[in-house]
């Protein structure tokens, strides 16, 4: 089970009503943090999910409005008590950056680890997920993220008995051991059933749609996705500025035959992202606008549980 959550939907400047575009993901207690603009820390506090679990940070890229808030939680983590290292990860370029902003957080409790990708590289995240980038088109180097849980085959237990298999080696089998029986060798394979689909969100932000999206996006049970512009006569400005309209995102949640779509990163001059909603639902329906505190639960279930979750104190985001 994989806890996907919005702190921030904002694009280039923080609002009142609205942080910016930031991801917090929860598996098996562990976190992790997609972007962190200046004031993530302070919309994350509104729903209590703690810091010191904070194992790593995957950035999209290194514009201000997406890295600025990493001195401030750094020490927040550090005051949380971790003492583990926390590694951040991020495209060319992110050790620099990530040593600058440190000039204002270099005493920290635990070591940052800085991992740079190129386009097409998989790497491990904590808790059993896996993270898979490929690259957007922007004005400077950006990565697309798709997180996933594998599952792992349903376990024969007609097939082991028929075996002979001592129930005491089953869990060893299904941890895929070989074990041995009466002088045989007997592994996994022989009592695990065919492979199953696992679940998976994707992260696509600040760039132009491109090829790549569709096929890391896959089938994702979640798609977040930016919206910087919604309606279609800002087409033209979103390719200037190499960012993506709402009809734009549904194109690729309907292509990639995602199972829902979260609008995210909308611009200062979209006040009322609602009100375009319908560029997005005529092309994708299973689409929603995104908002701070907006969570799903993704299972081996086919369907995704969605919530809004009350912040503690007065909730930020009103307008979307």
């Amino acid at each position: 089970m994989i806890d996907v959550m919005l702190l921030g939907t904002g694009a280039m400047v923080p609002l009142p009503d609205r942080p910016l575009s930031s991801l917090l993901v929860r598996a098996d207690g562990a976190l992790v943090l997609f972007d962190c603009g200046e004031g993530t820390q302070t919309v994350w506090r509104l729903y209590g999910w703690g810091f010191k679990r904070l194992s790593a940070i995957c950035l999209t890229h290194l514009h201000a409005d997406h890295v600025a808030g990493l001195p401030g939680l750094f020490h927040t983590v550090a005051n949380s008590g971790r003492t583990d290292p926390l590694t951040v990860y991020g495209p060319p370029g992110t050790a620099n950056v990530v040593d600058g902003l440190r000039v204002i957080a270099p005493y920290l409790p635990y070591q940052v680890v800085v991992r740079e990708l190129e386009p097409g590289a998989r790497v491990a995240l904590p808790a059993n997920l896996t993270a898979t980038v490929a690259a957007g088109e922007h004005s400077v180097p950006v990565l697309a993220y798709r997180v996933e849980r594998a599952r792992q085959p349903a376990f024969d237990a007609r097939r082991a008995r028929a075996l002979d298999i001592p129930v005491t080696l089953w869990s060893r089998l299904q941890q895929g051991e070989v074990v041995a029986v009466d002088g045989r060798e007997i592994a996994s394979a022989d009592v695990l059933g065919p492979p199953r689909p696992g679940v998976a969100f994707a992260f696509i932000t600040d760039t132009r749609p491109v090829p790549a999206h569709v096929a890391l996006a896959k089938d994702v049970q979640l798609l977040v996705c930016e919206g910087t512009y919604g309606p279609a006569s800002e087409a033209e400005k979103a390719r200037q500025n190499r960012h993506m309209t709402f009809a734009e995102a549904a194109m690729i949640a309907r292509e990639a035959g995602a199972g829902r779509l979260w609008l995210t990163h909308f611009g200062a001059g979209l006040t009322d992202p609602q009100a375009h909603l319908a560029e997005a639902t005529t092309i994708f329906p299973s689409t929603r606008i995104g908002r701070s505190g907006l969570m799903a639960e993704l299972s081996f279930r086919k369907e995704l549980d969605e919530t809004v979750l009350p912040g503690r104190d007065k909730c930020a985001n009103a307008r979307s």
